[in-house]
């Protein structure tokens, strides 16, 4: 069964301007992307901060769908890495790349990729199978994460640092996002009938 994301209902069908429609998307994904991680607070024990960056790349990959959605990420790593002030509190550098988030910022892109495909396979029309999509991406986000950050502060302290402070918000963000996506789908059955 063919599906498809959020963004594709309004693609235009002529080849220049469905180019147009995902490079505009695509741009302001990065750029939700970069608002949310704004939102940052810096806990004394991690050099990891709380950020709203997680469920924004999330609620971005569902939305665009797996292509668009991880290009979006992509295009905001490249904004922070050239030195625009996207990253957490407005910082930037490609240092961030290389440092201790540097793990969390890549797993990003295959969080983006893998909700965005499951979301075109249907699975944020629902509940239960948005939670599924919502948990596998921010898995993907906390294996990249605490790999790279263990060689920062080891093996034996990586989940103290990278893991446990931020696991209430990561549930708080998954039931976010399971709430707001299928709600929308809803919606738009409610407006197909309408018609």
């Amino acid at each position: 069964m063919t599906s498809y994301a959020y963004a594709d209902i309004l693609r235009p069908a002529v080849k220049k301007h469905a180019l147009l429609y995902d490079v505009v998307l695509i741009l302001a994904g990065s750029a939700v992307i970069a608002l949310a991680s704004q939102l940052a607070v810096y806990l004394p024990i991690s050099p990891v901060p709380i950020t709203g960056q997680t469920l924004a790349v999330l609620l971005v990959g569902a939305m665009l769908g797996r292509r668009r959605g991880s290009l979006s990420v992509l295009t905001y790593l490249a904004q922070g890495a050239m030195g625009l002030p996207v990253f957490a509190a407005g910082t930037a550098g490609f240092a961030h790349l290389a440092g201790p988030t540097g793990g969390y910022l890549l797993g990003f892109v295959a969080a983006a990729y893998i909700v965005g495909l499951l979301a075109e396979k249907g699975w944020d029309r629902y509940v239960v199978s948005t939670v599924l999509a919502m948990v596998l991406g921010t898995i993907a986000i906390y294996l990249a994460g605490l790999a790279w950050l263990s060689v920062y502060v080891g093996t034996d302290m990586v989940l103290q640092f990278g893991l446990y402070p931020f696991a209430a918000g990561a549930v708080i963000k998954i039931a976010v996002a399971s709430l707001v996506l299928p709600s929308g789908w809803k919606l738009l059955g409610m407006k197909r009938k309408m018609k």
